[in-house]
């Protein structure tokens, strides 16, 4: 795995040796990107469960003035501060280790609003749905952040929209999508 663009492109990041958890392949990592090249430039990007970060070291490359990553494996930590560090991206990045719900309430109090939030959970277990709860009721998002939920090919969010945001686009892969949300 590697960054695709911007000012670090071509380095390569560590990976987890943990079967559950699957980095987002450079391809759809790329498509992504090029979906939102021109929302990154100077804003702050939240990357939820974040893996190995490199969702997050892509938005820093690209020109992002910001990120916090936040997972709740201590092994994912140590790699996203390895990548951050490899990458001389530390400085522009906070790293939590927390559940990624519960973590949202503690960055609250830091009155930061983020322009774009990338959440990767682990597929099949709804555990976007209390992330989505608490960000609807924070003031960590307004109604220009783009929220991206990345899930399996089958799961449709049931329940996002019913929390106040709407579905603005999607992107299917082979065997997963990206979904799209803004305030509604």
């Amino acid at each position: 795995m590697r960054v695709i663009a911007g000012e670090k492109r071509h380095l390569l990041l560590k990976t987890l040796d943990d079967l559950s958890i699957r980095p987002t392949t450079d391809k759809i990592k790329e498509t992504l990107f090029n979906m939102i090249q021109f929302d990154i430039l100077g804003k702050s990007f939240l990357d939820l469960f974040a893996g190995s970060g490199a969702i997050g070291i892509e938005a820093l490359s690209r020109g992002a003035k910001s990120a916090t990553f936040v997972d709740n494996n201590d092994r994912a930590i140590k790699v996203i501060k390895e990548n951050l560090e490899h990458t001389g991206l530390s400085d522009r990045a906070s790293v939590i280790k927390g559940d990624a719900s519960l973590s949202l309430e503690n960055l609250s109090r830091k009155n930061e609003v983020y322009d774009i939030v990338f959440m990767d959970p682990p597929y099949d277990k709804g555990l976007y749905l209390p992330v989505f709860e608490r960000l609807a009721k924070s003031n960590l998002i307004n109604n220009d952040t783009i929220l991206i939920l990345e899930v399996g090919l089958k799961d449709d969010a049931i329940g996002v929209t019913d929390m106040g945001f709407k579905e603005i686009k999607v992107k299917k892969y082979k065997s997963n999508k990206h979904i799209f949300f803004k305030k509604a």
